[in-house]
């Protein structure tokens, strides 16, 4: 009579196929973590690389000369004139959320001077030392409304100086837009006070 009870082959074959399926369920597993955190990994460098060129492509530059204008009764300048466009390939910039900053070698120190709007728009710009104060005095080629600084746009920023701002200081006004590095400008004050001077 045959033992049933030593059979195995049938036995063996679906162990077989149960760590088959294991291991293929476990691989599975293993190549989607693999594959998202891959995919993770790609998304941040592609969000890095957009803000990058975002940084990049929309700075300011200086255009011109910086004037500096004094009222004959004071002995500091009332304040600067500074003509700013896009770089190359800039993207437009909202000028009403930049960060203008002001120190000198006198101990004059503004870290976040008022912006004051457009002067063409009724904003009031500053007219008097000591404001720390800063407005769009003026738009050349600007299409937007507003302080949205268009590309092949001009704009002429007005900021305030303190009484610290005499002859023969140094001083330098930092402008931080939202979006874009920092342009820095460094000028010294004359000895002697016009009305209009061009600053170096």
């Amino acid at each position: 009579m045959y033992n049933y009870n030593k059979c195995e082959e049938g036995f063996t074959g679906l162990e077989a196929a149960i760590v088959l399926i294991a291991f293929v369920v476990v691989a599975a597993v293993f190549s989607y973590v693999v594959l998202g955190a891959g995919f993770f990994t790609s998304q941040t460098a592609q969000s890095t690389v957009h803000t990058s060129v975002a940084q990049a492509s929309s700075s300011m530059e200086l255009v011109g000369n910086t004037y500096g204008i004094a009222d004959s009764s004071r002995a500091y300048l009332d304040y600067a004139n500074v003509t700013v466009a896009l770089t190359a390939g800039g993207t437009p910039i909202d000028l009403s959320s930049m960060v203008v900053s002001y120190t000198d070698n006198n101990g004059g120190h503004e870290a976040n001077l008022t912006y004051e709007g457009i002067e063409s728009d009724g904003g009031s710009c500053p007219n008097t030392g000591n404001t720390a104060k800063w407005c769009i005095a003026q738009k050349i080629n600007n299409v937007t409304a507003g302080a949205m600084l268009d590309k092949n746009a001009q704009m002429v920023i007005m900021v305030g100086l303190p009484t610290t701002a005499t002859p023969n200081t140094q001083f330098s006004i930092n402008f931080q837009p939202s979006v874009g590095a920092v342009l820095p400008i460094t000028r010294t004050i004359p000895g002697g006070l016009t009305a209009v001077q061009a600053l170096y």
